[in-house]
């Protein structure tokens, strides 16, 4: 990972296959897109019409521009296609520091979580200096849950998320000294 700008207008992660950036106003027809897929947002809400994807989308732009920092849009390099959205997430009432992520239905079982989750980690822990970080995921999701253990986080509790979710989750996590301690495993040091 690459930290190519201090500046959230400018910020972009650089891994091997992928982009990570602050969300852009021309990332919105493929947000709106990812939002509505029933199947991609099974555990994330459910679809969502476009115009309350839109508010969402506002949301994590407005996220940025407040705390400076919030979820990345994620882009193929090779493409500039826009798979998903994944990082760093703490709104009001959360349970804790929140790495989290979501791709479109056809990027998905390419890594491609994997590989933006672990950039957006290690800048989280780097940037923002989290002592440690959470993953809220429904208990149903086994994917999320088998990632949330190959980037060496364990079950911690459960956890009810503040409303309007209102939903229990079981939160998955590691310190910031596990991250480090486990960055060989992952196949890199951290940045």
């Amino acid at each position: 990972m690459a930290l190519t700008s201090p500046s959230v207008g400018t910020l972009e992660l650089s891994t091997p296959r992928l982009l990570l950036r602050p969300p852009r106003r021309d990332d919105f027809d493929d947000w709106a897109a990812f939002a509505g897929d029933a199947e991609a947002t099974r555990f994330l809400g459910g679809p969502q019409p476009r115009a309350v994807a839109w508010r969402a989308f506002g949301l994590m732009a407005g996220a940025w521009a407040l705390y400076g920092f919030g979820m990345f849009s994620v882009i193929e390099r090779s493409t500039g296609r826009w798979v998903g959205r994944v990082g760093p997430w703490r709104p009001d009432g959360w349970p804790g520091n929140e790495v989290g992520w979501g791709v479109r239905r056809d990027a998905q079982g390419q890594g491609y979580a994997f590989e933006a989750a672990t950039a957006a980690i290690d800048w989280a822990l780097a940037t923002l200096h989290w002592n440690e970080f959470i993953h809220c995921i429904d208990a149903a999701n086994r994917p999320s849950v088998a990632l949330a253990e190959r980037l060496g986080s364990r079950w911690q509790r459960r956890a009810l998320m503040p409303a309007p979710i209102g939903i229990e989750v079981e939160v998955y996590g590691q310190t910031a000294a596990e991250w480090r301690a486990g960055a060989a495993q992952r196949g890199g040091l951290p940045r």
